[in-house]
């Protein structure tokens, strides 16, 4: 059986990364050309998309980056790196622990935000009015997925998380400079406003729902708005997990111990 010299070196093939004994090059760049005049949103972008952001793209992708490092133990991914390091984990083990927390619910929102807001963009390419779009989309997602609308809902702010509004500012920013389009921002706030205005309530957008926005502007893939949502908040889980190892403490669970989940079968206690 003759082999192809090649079978080795082809069983993984990478656009990403090429090395050579004293060589490193990312997406055909020297590594000793990128260390100290590259950030790393700027490694990040080059590592995920193929080529280098301009400096405006950079600074917008770090600002999703930097509002969703941490939200405080209430947060599942926090809790667990917290409880997990109780149990005697490591940092690696605490973040392994913390980062599969980020599933559809918590974290992932942001992927299926991206995906929302490009139903309505595509209904709107096509020559619908945004106005209508929107409250049809809703309808669409809601009867294909569920009653809960991505990014938007939180059940500690209220009436606003003071990041969103934030974060769309900076787009209306870059939007204003033409680093961006601001199509998504546009989006995003009128289905802010369609679902207040059903609920008769404010339904703030979240985290998820003001990142995907970022992500959306700038061109990122679904899939990608939950990793980079993965990577932001991992800065949050290893400072936590940090803190619980200086802290000390054994088997911590969710709850003090003096307080019990509520029994509902036969025969309580």
């Amino acid at each position: 059986m003759t082999r192809d010299s090649n079978d080795v070196s082809d069983w993984w093939t990478t656009e990403i990364i090429d090395m050579a004994p004293g060589q490193i090059r990312f997406r055909g760049h020297p590594v000793e050309e990128l260390i100290g005049a590259v950030t790393f949103p700027q490694m990040i972008w080059l590592l995920t998309r193929g080529d280098l952001p301009t400096e405006s793209q950079a600074r917008l992708l770090e600002c999703a980056l930097v509002a969703a490092v941490d939200h405080g133990p209430q947060a599942p991914s926090i809790a667990t790196a917290r409880m997990a390091v109780t149990c005697g984990l490591g940092l690696n083990g605490a973040m392994a622990s913390a980062v599969n927390m980020l599933d559809d619910v918590h974290g992932g929102a942001g992927e299926q935000a991206v995906e929302f807001y490009g139903w309505i963009g595509a209904a709107v390419q096509a020559g619908q009015p945004l106005d209508a779009a929107v409250p049809q989309m809703v309808d669409r997602w809601q009867a294909e997925r569920g009653k809960f609308i991505p990014g938007f809902g939180h059940r500690f702010h209220k009436p606003e998380d003071p990041r969103a509004p934030r974060l769309l500012g900076l787009v209306d920013e870059a939007a204003a400079a033409g680093t961006v389009s601001g199509r998504y921002a546009a989006i995003g706030r009128t289905v802010q406003t369609v679902l207040n205005d059903r609920k008769g309530s404010p339904v703030p957008m979240n985290i998820d729902g003001a990142t995907a926005v970022i992500y959306a502007e700038l061109g990122f893939a679904g899939p990608l708005a939950r990793g980079l949502f993965c990577l932001s908040r991992s800065v949050g889980v290893i400072a936590h997990a940090w803190e619980q190892m200086n802290q000390g403490g054994r088997n911590k669970g969710p709850t003090p111990p003096a307080y019990r989940w509520t029994y509902t079968g036969p025969d309580p206690i």
